[in-house]
C-alpha cells in the first residue's frame, strides 16, 4: 500500500482519537489536514482549500441569518414563550407524556435549530414537568434529547443548506427530500423510546421524582400567542415560498431564499416584541459572528482535512473501491457518521466531512447526491443523540440530575433502529 494512504488512514483514526478526547473540533480537523498535505508534499492544498471554503456565498447567506435569527428569538425569550405555549396542555396525561415529549422537542427543534439551544429551551420546561407526573429523571431527559434531531428538517440546519448548495437546489427542495427519512426516523424513535419506557419501568404513576419547585415556577409562566409563534415566522415563509402557493398573487413575495426569511422574521420580532431595534440589530450580528466561528469554521476545517486526504489519494482509492462495491455506499453514507457522532458527541465533523469528500461523487456511485448528502446529515443527528458526550446530553442530564450514560441507554437503541432503517430501506 502507498504511503501516502497508510498516512492517510492513520490521520483519520488522529482525528477520531483527538475528537473523542475532547479536542477542539476546527484544530483537530484543521491540524490532521495540514499535516497530510505537508506529508503528500502540497502544504498550499490545505491553505487553497481553507480560503476557498471561507468564501461561499450562499453558505455564509443562510446559515448566518438563521443563526442571527436564533440569537434574537433568545434574547426577546420568544423561543420560551413557544414552549410555554406547546407545554400548557400536558398535565395528567401519564404515561403519553413521554411519547408526546418527544414529538414536541421534535417540532420545537425546526424552528430552534441547535440541538443544544432546543435541549435548554425545552428541558428547562418538559423535564422538571415529566418527573413531577411520575416518570424517572433518566427517561425525561431522554425523551427531550431524542427529539433533538428534528432539526434536519429545519430551514436553518447547516446541513441542508451545506448539501443544497452543492446540488444546486432550493433549502426547501432539499427538506422535501429530507422528508420521508426524517418522518420515518422519528416514528421509529417514538416506538423504541415507549418500549424502552415499559422494559426499565420508567413511568410511575402518582410518584413525583422532582426535588425542585420549577413546575410550580413554570406554571406561573403567562405565554404570549404572538411572541410563541414568532420563531416560526421564517418556517412558514420558506414553506409557502416553496410550494405551489407562492403562485397566489398576494403570496408572491414569499418566494425567498433562507437569508431574506430569516432577516424579514427577525424585523418583524421588533414589531411583535417592542424590543429596542438596536438590541435586536445587536444580537443578529452577534448570532451571526458566532455562526461564522462555530458553524462555517466547521465546514471549512472539514474542508481541509478532506483536502489532506485528497493530497494523500485517498479519497481518489475509497472512491475508486465503492464504485466497484456499491453496496457498501450505503453503510458508509449511513453508519460512518452515526458512529462518529455517537463516539465524539458531534454529528457535524462526521457528516460535514463525509459530504465534503464522497457525496460529490455520488451519481457515480449509484445514488442520489441529495439523497445521499441528506442520508448522512440524518444520521449523523442519530449518532450525535446516542452520545453521552454531547452537548445536548449534558445539558439534559444536567437538568435532570442524572448520569449522561443513564440517559443515552435509553435514546441510543432507538437511534441505532433508525439508522439501520434508513440504510437498508430508505438509501
Amino acid at each position: 500500500m502507498d504511503y501516502k494512504i497508510i498516512c492517510a488512514i492513520v490521520g483519520l483514526f488522529a482525528v477520531i482519537y483527538l475528537l473523542v478526547r475532547k479536542g477542539e473540533t476546527r484544530t483537530v480537523l484543521i491540524g490532521v489536514g495540514l499535516v497530510l498535505c505537508v506529508v503528500a508534499l502540497n502544504p498550499m492544498m490545505a491553505l487553497t482549500e481553507f480560503t476557498a471554503s471561507m468564501t461561499k456565498a450562499g453558505l455564509i447567506k443562510a446559515i448566518c441569518a438563521s443563526m442571527g435569527f436564533a440569537y434574537v428569538m433568545k434574547y426577546t425569550k420568544c423561543d420560551q414563550h413557544l414552549v410555554i405555549l406547546l407545554t400548557k396542555p400536558m398535565k395528567n396525561i401519564g404515561f403519553l407524556l413521554i411519547p408526546i415529549t418527544f414529538l414536541l422537542t421534535y417540532f420545537i427543534n425546526i424552528a430552534i435549530p441547535s440541538a443544544a439551544g432546543c435541549s435548554a429551551a425545552v428541558g428547562a420546561t418538559l423535564i422538571p414537568l415529566l418527573m413531577s407526573s411520575g416518570v424517572k429523571p433518566a427517561m425525561a431527559g431522554a425523551a427531550v434529547l431524542a427529539g433533538t434531531f428534528g432539526g434536519v428538517l429545519s430551514p436553518g440546519s447547516a446541513h441542508n443548506i451545506f448539501v443544497a448548495e452543492m446540488t444546486k437546489m432550493s433549502v426547501t427542495e432539499m427538506i422535501a427530500v429530507q422528508f420521508p427519512n426524517a418522518i420515518l426516523a422519528g416514528g421509529v424513535v417514538l416506538v423504541m423510546l415507549s418500549v424502552t419506557a415499559i422494559i426499565f419501568k420508567d413511568y410511575q404513576k402518582g410518584q413525583n421524582f422532582n426535588t425542585k419547585s420549577d413546575t410550580a415556577q413554570m406554571s406561573d409562566f403567562k405565554a404570549n400567542i404572538f411572541y410563541a409563534l414568532t420563531p416560526l415566522i421564517p418556517l412558514v415563509i420558506l414553506v409557502i415560498g416553496g410550494t405551489s402557493l407562492n403562485q397566489v398573487a398576494w403570496l408572491k413575495w414569499t418566494k425567498m431564499g433562507v437569508a431574506e426569511a430569516m432577516l424579514l422574521g427577525a424585523i418583524i420580532a421588533i414589531f411583535i416584541t417592542w424590543t429596542n431595534p438596536q438590541k435586536i440589530t445587536k444580537e443578529f450580528f452577534s448570532g451571526m459572528g458566532s455562526a461564522y466561528a462555530e458553524v462555517i469554521g466547521i465546514i471549512i476545517a472539514a474542508g481541509v482535512f478532506v483536502a489532506g486526504l485528497k493530497a494523500c489519494g485517498a479519497i481518489e482509492a475509497v472512491t475508486v473501491w465503492l464504485k466497484n462495491s456499491q453496496e457498501f455506499v450505503r453503510f458508509g453514507g449511513t453508519f460512518a457518521p452515526y458512529l462518529m457522532g455517537a463516539v465524539t458527541g458531534s454529528g457535524d465533523a462526521a457528516t460535514m466531512a463525509f459530504n465534503t469528500a464522497i457525496t460529490p461523487h455520488a451519481a457515480e456511485l449509484g445514488f442520489e447526491q441529495s439523497k445521499l448528502g441528506m442520508a448522512a446529515a440524518i444520521a449523523g443527528a442519530l449518532g450525535r443523540s446516542s452520545s453521552p458526550i454531547a452537548g445536548a446530553a449534558i445539558i439534559c442530564a444536567g437538568l435532570a440530575m442524572v448520569s449522561p450514560v443513564e440517559i443515552v441507554k435509553r435514546t441510543a437503541p432507538a437511534m441505532f433502529a433508525s439508522v439501520a432503517l434508513i440504510a437498508f430501506f430508505m438509501l
